[in-house]
């Protein structure tokens, strides 16, 4: 896998909409399925996880979740949206996981400059100026990274619907180091 620098290097980036050789993003994307399709093997796995986790993160495009973790293919459900926050949405999820995947323990990550340190939840009422309806979620963004991973590991282990809450931990990915550090809950 080559790394973020080689690969702008090698390939300058698109233009807003476009494609690497041209057409759109998405056009690219589907060309590489196209590639990746003909010489695809079924692994033979089920929608359960080998390792029983479910990996919570930030969405951003800076956290190679899957090499930073050792982890494989089919080891584990990953749940990824802004910032890595527990919503209900990720409630949800973590309970099919472990309800019906049988999934154990829940490895919360958020990382260091993250985008959602630079917005307020003022960011609805600019939506909602602009487009004339006020978003039903939060945007949940936080100014202090171990602070809100202390609170999604709250979520998580209060959860009624969550079977398996004994190994629930947290950590903030700095995209500088590479490294997890760990974040200990309040007792």
């Amino acid at each position: 896998m080559s790394t973020s620098a080689q690969s702008s290097a090698e390939h300058p980036a698109p233009a807003a909409g476009q494609a690497r050789t041209g057409g759109t993003v998405i056009d690219h994307l589907v060309e590489a399925n196209i590639r990746y399709a003909a010489e695809f093997d079924d692994p033979g796995m089920d929608a359960r996880p080998v390792l029983k986790v479910a990996v919570v993160a930030c969405m951003d495009a800076r956290l190679d979740l899957h090499d930073a973790l050792g982890l494989a293919l089919g080891d584990c459900h990953t749940i990824r949206n802004a910032g890595g926050v527990v919503t209900d949405d990720v409630i949800r999820s973590l309970t099919i996981s472990q309800r019906a995947l049988g999934t154990r323990s829940v490895i919360l990550i958020h990382h260091t400059n993250c985008g959602l340190e630079s917005i307020t939840e003022e960011f609805r009422q600019e939506l909602e100026a602009e487009v004339g309806q006020r978003p039903v979620w939060a945007v949940e963004a936080y100014k202090d990274a171990d602070q809100d991973v202390r609170q999604s590991m709250q979520r998580v282990r209060t959860s009624p619907f969550l079977l398996h809450t004994d190994d629930v931990r947290g950590f903030v990915f700095d995209v500088t180091s590479g490294l997890l550090r760990e974040i200990h809950p309040v007792i």
